[in-house]
């Protein structure tokens, strides 16, 4: 585990937190996300709620900046919906930004406790998708 907690983009947290307030609105959409890429960009999407277990705020900002150009995201933080915060990744979403961003450092707690951690922080010993595939050279 990382003992050192990495500078909090206060910025992503914020758009993410704009994003929450303003484009949530009922049960489809509860969380927002931001991340910000490796060219300076802010990224944000919602989730898309769903019974059969529709895509979180994180996967969503995923695809969002593929669609924008953007491969390479460096931060991300997910904020709740009526003020709740910054919530922490699922399992899922831990794994999943895991296997495309092993770098990636991800904003949890709240307030003063607010830090941005790396990813594998998040699921130690963790199976690592990219490490179990064959060589394509």
């Amino acid at each position: 585990m990382t003992t050192q907690p990495h500078p909090v983009d206060r910025a992503l947290i914020q758009a993410a937190a704009h994003v929450a307030r303003t484009r949530c609105r009922g049960d489809e959409h509860t969380m927002a996300a931001a991340a910000r890429a490796g060219d300076g960009r802010i990224i944000t999407a919602v989730n898309a709620y769903h019974f059969t277990g529709g895509p979180c705020a994180e996967l969503v900002v995923i695809g969002a900046a593929a669609a924008q150009g953007a491969y390479d995201l460096h931060t991300i933080v997910a904020v709740g919906d009526r003020g709740r915060g910054v919530v922490p990744p699922c399992g899922r979403c831990r794994q999943v930004l895991l296997d495309y961003f092993p770098s990636l450092k991800v904003i949890v707690g709240e307030g003063d406790r607010a830090r941005a951690v790396p990813v594998a922080d998040l699921l130690p010993e963790s199976y690592v998708w990219a490490d179990h595939q064959l060589d394509a050279g």
